[in-house]
């Protein structure tokens, strides 16, 4: 086997050292060389011919988004993942190094007093970031031995349509999220005659930022979601790095709640867990869309939308970074559509709008 190689730049030295014993435990992985600056990394770039880059993007000499522009011009393919501060400040300039061409992103550990949890819980962030996005077509066809002997590896097969009305819509999405969600949430109307909820897997502080940073570009508002706001029209809600989102009836209300309940498909907050109570609440009457996104989460959530009679959409394979999330999906035979992402709000708009009075 050969192993995937891994560059490593930050200016910690015990960030450094830290990554250094993850990645090398990893038998599948090997680290070809650390930089403790972009001007550094630049510089090993060519030499080392990495696979992948991890990189800080708080860093004197060369910052972290000058560094992944200088790679991109000399190595274009190569992915990158931002490995940042869990702060506002490393939240903001993580996604500028997203929209930049990065490929995803993971915050370092906060609290290092239970060193062993620390690492663990970075280890189980970075690895399987690192081996997918160096291995896409290959991990995309092996995420789940248990969930592919029920999914076809051959051509998708297309639900047939289902004509509900639809009174919510769910999202669900992860590796590559960020810029995906730009060129759809960024085409929805001012007068969406529907709530939108979201899960984007990204850690605290990221999502609060993705949200007021795709607000500022939206005719629609989002926000990140708040315990026990209501649900309107209009208004796109993304649930919190760290804690899940569901959907509760009050009356004729809709209310979201968030949770600290175990991660779902390792994640916390879960697709999965989401789509379950949207389903709960609008049955026949919901709109699941699942887009880029490294491992299934959101399967068994589709299943039970296309069971309830509900309607279900993936991105296609060309326009995601990862298709495994969206892939599962679709070889299952669940997707009525499988539409590239520049398409997705469209068919959004179109299917929240219809059956109903002007």
């Amino acid at each position: 086997m050969v192993k995937k190689r891994v560059l490593i730049v930050d200016d910690s030295v015990v960030m450094r050292a830290l990554l250094s014993e993850i990645i090398a435990a990893d038998p599948r992985l090997e680290v070809v060389g650390v930089a403790a600056n972009g001007k550094i990394a630049i510089e090993k770039l060519t030499q080392l011919n990495p696979d992948i880059v991890t990189l800080d993007v708080e860093m004197p000499v060369l910052d972290g988004i000058s560094t992944l522009k200088e790679l991109k011009k000399i190595k274009p393919k190569l992915p990158v993942i931002i490995v940042s501060a869990l702060t506002e400040k490393g939240a903001q300039i993580s996604l500028e190094a997203l929209a930049n061409g990065a490929a995803d992103c993971v915050a370092k550990p906060t609290q290092m007093g239970n060193a062993d949890a620390a690492k663990k819980m970075f280890r189980e962030q970075i690895i399987p970031k690192i081996y997918t996005l160096c291995s896409i077509q290959e991990q995309a066809l092996s995420t789940s031995p248990s969930v592919l002997s029920s999914v076809a590896k051959g051509e998708c097969r297309l639900r047939p349509s289902v004509s509900n009305r639809v009174d919510l819509v769910v999202i669900g999405v992860s590796t590559g999220g960020p810029n995906a969600l730009e060129k759809v949430i960024t085409k929805l109307p001012d007068d969406m005659p529907v709530p939108v909820a979201l899960v984007q897997h990204m850690p605290p502080v990221f999502t609060k930022s993705l949200a007021e940073r795709l607000d500022s570009k939206s005719k629609v508002r989002v926000y990140e979601a708040e315990d026990g706001v209501s649900l309107l029209p209009g208004i796109v809600y993304i649930a919190p790095g760290g804690r899940h989102i569901t959907i509760n009836k009050e009356g004729l209300t809709l209310k979201l709640k968030t949770n600290m309940d175990p991660p779902e498909n390792s994640c916390r907050p879960a697709v999965d867990v989401l789509f379950r109570s949207a389903v709960d609440i609008a049955g026949p009457n919901l709109l699941a869309v699942i887009m880029t996104g490294m491992g299934q989460d959101g399967f068994r959530g589709c299943e039970l939308v296309a069971e309830k009679g509900g309607q279900v959409i993936v991105q296609d394979e060309a326009s995601s970074v990862v298709w495994g999330m969206p892939g599962f999906v679709a070889r299952a035979g669940l997707a009525e559509k499988i539409l590239p992402v520049g398409d997705i709000a469209d068919e959004i708009v179109k299917r929240a709008k219809a059956k109903r009075l002007r």
